[in-house]
C-alpha cells in the first residue's frame, strides 16, 4: 500500500535527489518564462511597440499558463506526476529556442503563447508532488528550496538575456536560455525519485469538477488564492517596468547593467527557504504578514530618487515576495486534503493571472504617471495582500491535519 511507504524527510538521499531535481525544474521553468522581461525595452525599439505592448511577451504567456494549469493537475492525476513534468520541461525549452528564430512581433507572441501551454505541466504538479511525497516536517523546507530554484532560474534567465543582448543581440541570449532549459530538463528526469504516494485516477471531468468545488468550501483557501494573485501581480509589475526607469534619466544605465540588477533575485533563494522553514516552526499565520509588510516598505523606497535607496527597495520587495510565496504555496497544499492537485492548480491560476493582468495594467500607470504611478499601483496590491495576511492570523487550524512535532506546532497547522 502506498500509505505504508515512507515519506521523504530532510537529511536523506531521497530528499537531496528530490531537491536537485526540483531546483533544476524551478530553474528551467522560470528562466524560460521570464527571460524576455529585461528585453522589453529592446522589443520596444526593435519592433516599435509600446511599454504595455512589449509586456504582452510575458503577459500572454502567464495568462495562458494560468488557464492551462487548471487542467494540468487533473492530467497528472491520470498520467502521473513525473511523466507530465518531464514532457512539459523539454517541450518548453524547445519552444524558447524557436522564439529566437521568429522574424516578426506577432509570430513571437504566438510562440510565447504556446509556451504558456507547455509550461503549465510543471508548476502545479511540482507543488502536488511535494505535498504528496514530503514528510510534514520537511515540506516547508522542500517547497522553499524548489522556489529557490525558481528564484535562481528567474534571475539567470533575465540576467543572461539582459547582458548578452548588450553585446550579441537578444536572439543569442534567448538561445542560450533555451539550451540551459534542455540540460535542466534532463537533470530533472534523471534525479527525481518516482512517486510513492501517487495513485492514478481516471480522467472523469465530473469528479474533477467536484474536487474543484470542494476546495472553495474551505475558509482559508480562497483567500490564499487571492494572496497569490496579489503577490505575483505586484512583483512582476515592478520588474516589468524597472528596466524602462533605469535606462532613462537620471540614471541612464546600460542594458547590460540593467540585466545585472536581476542578480537581486539571489536574495529570493535565501528568503524562500528561510521563511518557509521559519513558518513551519512559528506558524504560517505569524510569519506571512511580515513578508507583505517588507514588500510595502520596499515599494515606498523605490519612489525615492537615489539609486542606492531604489535598489534597497527592490531587494526588500524581492525578499518579501519569495518568502511570502513559499509560505502561501505550502499552506495551500496543507489545507487542500485529497484535492491537492486541484488546489495547487487554482492557486497557480490566480498567481499567474496576477502576473498577466497586473503586469500589463501596470504599463498603463507607468505610461500615464511614470514610475510613481506604477509604484502606487503596486503599493495598492501589496497593501491588500497585507490586510488579507493579517485576517488569516485568525483562521482556525484544520484539526485533522498532522503537524510537525515542534514546540510551536499548533501555530504551524494548516
Amino acid at each position: 500500500m502506498a500509505e505504508s511507504l515512507p515519506f521523504i524527510h530532510h537529511g536523506t538521499p531521497a530528499f537531496r535527489r528530490t531537491n536537485l531535481a526540483l531546483f533544476a525544474a524551478g530553474f528551467a521553468t522560470f528562466g524560460l518564462l521570464y527571460c524576455v522581461q529585461p528585453l522589453m525595452p529592446e522589443f520596444s525599439r526593435h519592433y516599435g511597440v509600446s511599454e504595455a505592448g512589449a509586456a504582452l511577451s510575458l503577459s500572454l504567456t502567464t495568462g495562458v499558463l494560468a488557464f492551462a494549469m487548471l487542467f494540468a493537475g487533473a492530467l497528472s492525476d491520470a498520467w502521473g506526476r513525473k511523466p507530465l513534468m518531464v514532457a512539459s520541461l523539454l517541450s518548453s525549452a524547445v519552444l524558447v529556442l524557436v522564439t529566437a528564430l521568429m522574424p516578426s512581433w506577432p509570430a513571437l507572441l504566438v510562440v510565447r503563447t504556446l509556451l504558456g501551454l507547455t509550461l503549465s505541466g510543471l508548476p502545479a504538479v511540482a507543488m502536488t508532488y511535494l505535498s504528496e511525497e514530503m514528510h510534514a516536517e520537511s515540506i516547508g523546507l522542500g517547497m522553499g528550496l524548489y522556489i529557490s530554484g525558481s528564484a535562481v532560474g528567474g534571475m539567470g534567465g533575465r540576467l543572461i538575456t539582459g547582458v548578452l543582448a548588450e553585446f550579441f543581440g537578444w536572439r543569442v541570449g534567448v538561445i542560450v536560455v533555451g539550451v540551459i532549459g534542455v540540460v535542466a530538463a534532463l537533470v530533472f528526469w534523471r534525479a527525481l525519485p518516482p512517486s510513492r504516494h501517487f495513485t492514478a485516477q481516471s480522467l472523469r471531468w465530473r469528479t474533477v469538477l467536484g474536487r474543484f468545488n470542494g476546495i472553495f468550501h474551505d475558509r482559508g483557501l480562497p483567500w490564499l488564492f487571492v494572496e497569490g494573485f496579489l503577490l505575483l501581480g505586484a512583483f512582476v509589475t515592478v520588474y516589468n517596468y524597472l528596466g524602462y526607469r533605469l535606462l532613462a534619466p537620471p540614471y541612464n544605465l546600460s542594458q547590460a547593467v540593467v540585466g545585472l540588477i536581476f542578480g537581486v533575485y539571489l536574495v529570493g533563494t535565501f528568503s524562500s527557504a528561510w521563511m518557509g522553514h521559519l513558518a513551519g516552526k512559528l506558524g504560517r499565520r505569524k510569519v506571512l504578514w511580515t513578508a507583505l509588510a517588507l514588500m510595502l516598505v520596499g515599494v515606498a523606497l523605490t519612489m525615492t530618487t537615489p539609486l542606492p535607496l531604489v535598489m534597497a527597495g527592490i531587494v526588500a520587495i524581492t525578499f518579501g515576495f519569495f518568502g511570502g510565496h513559499s509560505i502561501v504555496s505550502s499552506w495551500v497544499g496543507r489545507r487542500a486534503g485529497a484535492a491537492k492537485a486541484q488546489a495547487a492548480s487554482v492557486y497557480l491560476f490566480c498567481y499567474y493571472m496576477g502576473s498577466s493582468i497586473a503586469g500589463a495594467s501596470g504599463g498603463l500607470f507607468y505610461a500615464a504617471h511614470g514610475w510613481n504611478g506604477a509604484a502606487l499601483f503596486v503599493g495598492t496590491l501589496v497593501l491588500a495582500g497585507l490586510l488579507i495576511a493579517l485576517a488569516l492570523t485568525r483562521l482556525p487550524p484544520l484539526v485533522n491535519v498532522a503537524t510537525p512535532p515542534t514546540p510551536m506546532s499548533k501555530g504551524a497547522m494548516g
